[in-house]
């Protein structure tokens, strides 16, 4: 990102292809912007791609070999403008990814703001330190949040 002021923040995340961006890079992205610019870039139609490239690719990331016979329904509440819900859903090896709430139970359910949730998907942040900083909630099974990462291949910056 050439300039850090958010204007021209926003206007290059809009410019970019998220489809071309390679899991590496969208974390050096996330790394080199402010928890302010990350939350005022999301917003409209730039939210709503960034999201849906982000749970779009999670299937791709998924490490079945780590998940073994994990059986869970993982909710992801993502809040900004208005809240986004997500869904992972994780048996037999598989991994599904859904967006809008089921009338199924989950077994976690993980609700953070936007800056949040991608730092924490670009591998920028930790699950347990964004907890105890009570900018993750998990409602639900506390120990499968706190191990997500394990079941999935995380960027490094």
């Amino acid at each position: 990102m050439a300039d850090n002021s958010t204007g021209s923040v926003i206007d290059e995340l809009s410019a970019l292809d998220f489809a071309a961006v390679s899991p590496p890079e969208f974390a050096r992205i996330v790394k080199g912007l402010s928890a302010k610019q990350l939350g005022e870039a999301m917003h409209g139609e730039l939210r709503t791609r960034v999201l849906g490239e982000v749970f779009g690719r999670m299937k791709q990331q998924f490490r079945p070999e780590a998940a073994g016979r994990l059986t869970a329904l993982i909710r992801w509440k993502i809040t900004g403008d208005t809240d986004v819900v997500y869904e992972t859903s994780i048996a037999e090896g598989a991994c599904t990814i859904s967006a809008g709430r089921s009338d199924a139970e989950p077994r976690t359910t993980l609700i953070m703001a936007d800056a949040e949730f991608l730092r924490l998907v670009s591998g920028n942040a930790n699950p347990v330190t964004l907890f105890m900083m009570r900018k993750l909630k998990v409602a639900g099974d506390v120990g499968l949040a706190s191990g997500l990462t394990r079941y999935f291949n995380i960027p490094k910056a």
